[in-house]
């Protein structure tokens, strides 16, 4: 009898914690990860992001609104979570926000909000820790079928560098900025002996104004749109000249875009300069293809690794040769194995603004 009374107790008391209100029947939570929230994390502490600036998300993403001129009056500006970095579904559109019209075309400017190229246009990355090694290939836009294979083979964390001299630039950007490469501009420089080496039309010159050079200098970013910045294209001997390179640094500073420096010359001034203007520079550490040979470009691919490993990063230039295509190509699908990753240069520039 005493047993029958137990059970029938235990019965009752089972029913009874099961009709009590749900929150009580809820598990314990459990903490568990989630994929997006260290990318954002590390990404943020990568371009170093302003506390409460939004971050890359899955999902809907709020769209950003363009402030008035007059933006000091209390209005609440909603930032694009992709203003760290452009979205790579609409990385071939340009942001209007980001264009003023020149004599000569479209130029780049930063937005009323305080957006510059550089971060809208650059190319995400993982902001891990680690070997980072960034491979800028130029002189797309001179080959119509060299700049088409270099954009088919090449992996969309390639830099591509397009030149002033080009042909259909606009084009050729939009199909680069879909398959994911960053770009940037090759500003035609004098170099030593000019003009019997010559880079071409709208070089900007030692003997030239100071205004006849921006005027050249905004040639050349008229050409196109949706680029983070420019590099040299030769130029030794105007980057060894303050007084030429002052004024070009101060337009870039102004206009919010990247510099970046071949390191082919080690008169350059750019990277003081650079930082005189705000800048966001880097400089190269090696020409991967001047010996235009396989074995010797990866030759120098390799001593890219070993640079990263030693310093944490390395940046290689070079020019968009069908060998030095099929070299890095090759090279690239190997690389990460060894526990290094590509990026855009975007990622390893000095920024004065963000430091």
């Amino acid at each position: 009898m005493m047993a029958t009374i137990a059970v029938v107790a235990v019965v009752a008391v089972s029913a009874a914690i099961s009709l009590r209100e749900q929150p009580f029947r809820t598990p314990a939570a459990v903490a568990t990860p989630q994929a997006p929230a260290p990318v954002a994390k590390t990404v943020a502490a990568a371009r170093k992001i302003p506390q409460g600036a939004a971050t890359p998300a899955e999902g809907p993403s709020i769209i950003h609104v363009n402030p008035p001129e007059t933006s000091a009056n209390g209005v609440v500006v909603i930032r694009d979570p992709s203003a760290i970095g452009q979205n790579l579904r609409v990385a071939h559109l340009p942001d209007k926000a980001l264009i003023e019209e020149g004599a000569s075309g479209p130029l780049p400017v930063r937005a009323a909000d305080g957006r510059r190229p550089i971060d809208v246009y650059a190319r995400p990355w993982s902001g891990a820790r680690g070997a980072r090694i960034a491979i800028v290939i130029g002189g797309l836009g001179v080959s119509q079928t060299g700049t088409q294979s270099a954009i088919r083979k090449l992996p969309p964390e390639i830099t591509l560098a397009f030149a002033s001299q080009g042909n259909s630039i606009g084009r050729w950007m939009q199909e680069s900025r879909r398959e994911g490469h960053e770009i940037v501009m090759q500003l035609p420089l004098e170099p030593f002996d000019y003009p019997n080496v010559n880079p071409g039309r709208n070089t900007l010159t030692v003997a030239a104004s100071a205004e006849e050079n921006l005027e050249n200098l905004r040639w050349t970013l008229s050409r196109t749109t949706n680029y983070t910045g420019v590099m040299n294209y030769m130029g030794a001997r105007f980057a060894a000249d303050p007084a030429a390179m002052k004024p070009v640094m101060a337009e870039l500073g102004r206009r919010g875009l990247l510099y970046l420096d071949d390191g082919s010359s080690a008169r350059s001034t750019a990277p003081e300069l650079a930082l005189e203007s705000a800048v966001p520079f880097a400089v190269g550490d090696t020409v991967i293809d001047q010996t235009r040979e396989r074995g010797a470009i990866l030759d120098k691919l390799d001593e890219l690794e070993r640079m990263a490993r030693a310093k944490g990063f390395a940046i290689g230039t070079g020019s968009a040769f069908d060998v030095t295509v099929d070299a890095v190509a090759a090279w690239a699908s190997e690389v990460r194995k060894r526990g290094i990753e590509i990026v855009p240069i975007s990622a390893v520039v000095t920024d004065p603004e963000r430091s």
